[in-house]
């Protein structure tokens, strides 16, 4: 049978996807293809339930629960660290200025708008953002993926880690992005993805060296810098993206719990998240 994981073509997501994708583990008789996308697009194919598997942002799931339940591997968590503010001077406050913004659906956006309610966004591709502080078109840029590693080098300065305000505030993790398994599969298909995802992680993070040359070729502006990388990817794929943990999936829960209560989220979150809590 041919599953489509779709993901990111990000150092992180790849370095996770590594082994699935050169075939080093056994894939239980499946076919797999691999499709990749930004993480907004991605977001968008899923609120039509396009792909059997497919990365994509916590914000967004309250919109495709209908369609998906959340692998419990395979997530990206910042433990006191993640989507990062960058301006060309430092400001006072973010309220009632333009800032570049990843996508509305990225959860990124979800907790800016959480720290600050008031900013006007401005959705530019990810890798867009940097140039659009630089050139003043924006007041500031929420940076995401490689780019919260290369800010200083462009000469912007940081202004909030979401990630650390997010943590002094709740004491939890951060968890911005996970990989969702639709429904329809069946809950025999769904439990044999779970063991997949859960041994691709694995086998990354035990053959660190090995993934870590496939995923720098998705690194960008980081490719050439291996330390960089390899910081990059152990930010984002770790122990929680084994599994979330007591304190990742409540963390999880209160995110979409506070974007819904705040107006941010316009759909009240599911009660089942994770497939592993269905029977």
């Amino acid at each position: 049978m041919l599953i489509r994981i779709a993901h990111s073509p990000d150092s992180d997501d790849a370095f996770m996807f590594y082994p699935l994708t050169a075939g080093v583990i056994d894939t239980e008789g499946l076919q797999i293809e691999h499709v990749l996308a930004d993480i907004q697009t991605l977001n968008e194919h899923a609120l039509k339930g396009t792909y059997e598997v497919s990365a994509v942002s916590f914000h967004a799931y309250p919109y495709i629960s209908d369609k998906y339940l959340v692998l419990p591997s395979g997530g990206s968590v910042g433990d006191g660290y993640g989507p990062i503010v960058v301006v060309r001077e430092r400001i006072e406050s973010l309220k009632g200025e333009r800032v570049a913004v990843p996508g509305l659906l990225t959860t990124a956006y979800l907790v800016l708008k959480l720290y600050e309610p008031d900013f006007e966004p401005v959705v530019y591709p990810f890798d867009k953002i940097i140039d659009a502080v630089l050139s003043g078109e924006v007041k500031a840029g929420l940076l995401i993926h490689e780019g919260q590693l290369i800010y200083e080098d462009r000469g912007l300065v940081k202004l909030v880690d979401l990630g650390q305000w997010w943590k002094e505030k709740t004491s939890l993790p951060l968890p911005l992005g996970c990989n969702v398994v639709r429904k329809d599969l069946g809950l025999e298909l769904i439990r044999k993805i779970e063991r997949l995802m859960k041994e691709s992680v694995r086998y990354a993070l035990a053959h660190k060296e090995e993934a870590l040359s496939f995923a720098k070729n998705y690194a960008r502006d980081i490719k050439d810098d291996h330390l960089k990388v390899d910081r990059f990817v152990s930010m984002y794929v770790n122990h929680r993206t084994l599994d979330y943990g007591e304190d990742g999936r409540k963390a999880v829960r209160l995110l979409l719990t506070l974007g819904y209560e705040k107006g941010i989220i316009k759909v009240p979150p599911p009660k089942i998240i994770f497939s592993d809590e269905r029977s």
